[in-house]
């Protein structure tokens, strides 16, 4: 029963990796098709192949991220992407909105703009292309076996069904090794990666700094110079105006519990003590407690991480939360934390609206950039009309 389990599993796998690398040859074969039916001359094959390649052009990432997706899916194996991402447009003082190399009339001509430049240059486009190129011919002439085998037995002699339930189990198993050799960032794409990520972290670690010195400043810094001041006053009207003195003296203590609670607050948003104290999941929960939405938080393995680890996962759960409740109108969420030999894995789920933009200088662009410096990703799946589903992964090599 093990082996017939196994068997009807790694089938299933084996023509969802067959239907997924054969997205392409599919289209050439309707453009032959399409040129045979227009009756095979020698122009009817150019408008065809145009097609066909623009549409080979177009479906190569969509077809790599699929690939990714089932490889941390079926063997917990994190693929990173490696993409670029798009700068952000400014809005000149004539009007015009500069994406960083052309001007545009509107900030809609200029992320266009922008965006097909930044996929045009970005290796990771040429990476895929040569993926979806190679590998129907490695992984779709493997993950084919236990499917020709049942077409064999159909049609012409039932013993092949034994080559089925022999290659079934390991047909599939192809597909991890040879996306991680040909999808995985090259070292030098690593080291501009790694570059970026850092730079980012400086940025967002100083804009940290300026916040947490705004808020001293113009919050707990202010209230204590005032509660200073009522107390000198009032030292003076001890003797002369006592009731006077009195009402100062209560005016200092409500100043002093209200700037001990800015100070609670400032260092709950810096490191909240129940992080510290009691880890990631506690953390979550406390928070999900206080949220408006109604959220249920699952927990799966010892999830207790390194507290740098810990705090970005905390804080892109805070984010995601909170854009859930702001923007999306969400009522309810799920959260599944989960940890096991090959990383953490953080899944986000709510029944909002969505429509959820990642923008270069946004929250969700922050919590990328937050888990990017421990190797981590973050991907967003947020159809117009809900729901939306954030999943953080961060991998082994980090925890």
């Amino acid at each position: 029963m093990r082996w017939v389990t196994s068997a009807c599993v790694g089938f299933v796998r084996a023509c969802v990796a067959f239907a997924v690398v054969m997205l392409v040859p599919a289209v050439w074969a309707a453009a032959v098709a399409l040129w045979i039916w227009w009756g095979a001359n020698p122009w009817s094959w150019i408008a065809p192949v145009i097609w066909a390649g623009i549409a080979t052009f177009a479906l190569s990432r969509p077809v790599c991220r699929m690939i990714r997706a089932l490889v941390t899916q079926w063997t917990n194996t994190v693929i990173p992407g490696g993409y670029r991402q798009t700068g952000p447009v400014t809005r000149m003082s004539t009007g015009y909105w500069w994406n960083g190399f052309s001007y545009s009339r509107s900030s809609k001509d200029a992320r266009q703009e922008l965006r097909w430049r930044t996929w045009r240059s970005d290796p990771a486009t040429w990476r895929d292309l040569r993926f979806t190129v190679i590998a129907p011919f490695t992984i779709g002439v493997v993950v084919a076996i236990p499917l020709a085998a049942v077409v064999a037995a159909v049609f012409w002699f039932p013993g092949f069904v034994v080559v089925t339930v022999a290659s079934a189990p390991y047909a599939w198993r192809c597909v991890a090794p040879v996306a991680v050799r040909l999808l995985r960032p090259s070292p030098a794409m690593r080291v501009d990666e790694l570059t970026a990520q850092r730079a980012d972290t400086t940025i967002a670690q100083a804009a940290e700094i300026r916040r947490i010195e705004r808020d001293l400043h113009d919050g707990a810094q202010a209230r204590l110079v005032a509660l200073g001041l009522s107390l000198a006053t009032a030292e003076k009207l001890m003797e002369t105006d006592p009731a006077q003195a009195k009402a100062l003296l209560q005016d200092a203590r409500v100043g002093a519990a209200t700037s001990l609670t800015e100070l609670r607050d400032l260092v709950k948003g810096i490191s909240p003590p129940v992080l510290t104290e009691r880890g990631l999941v506690d953390a979550v929960r406390a928070f999900a407690l206080d949220s408006p939405l109604e959220t249920t938080v699952s927990a799966h393995g010892d999830v207790r991480l390194d507290p740098p680890i810990e705090s970005a996962v905390y804080f892109g759960v805070v984010e995601l939360l909170t854009n859930a409740v702001k923007h999306a109108h969400a009522t309810r969420a799920r959260i599944t934390i989960a940890r096991d030999d090959t990383g953490l894995v953080v899944e986000v789920a709510d029944n909002g609206q969505g429509g959820a933009i990642v923008r270069a200088d946004g929250g969700l662009a922050g919590l990328r950039r937050r888990l990017a410096a421990f190797d981590g990703t973050c991907e967003i799946t947020s159809p117009a009309g809900g729901p939306t589903r954030a999943t953080m992964v961060v991998p082994c090599e980090s925890l």
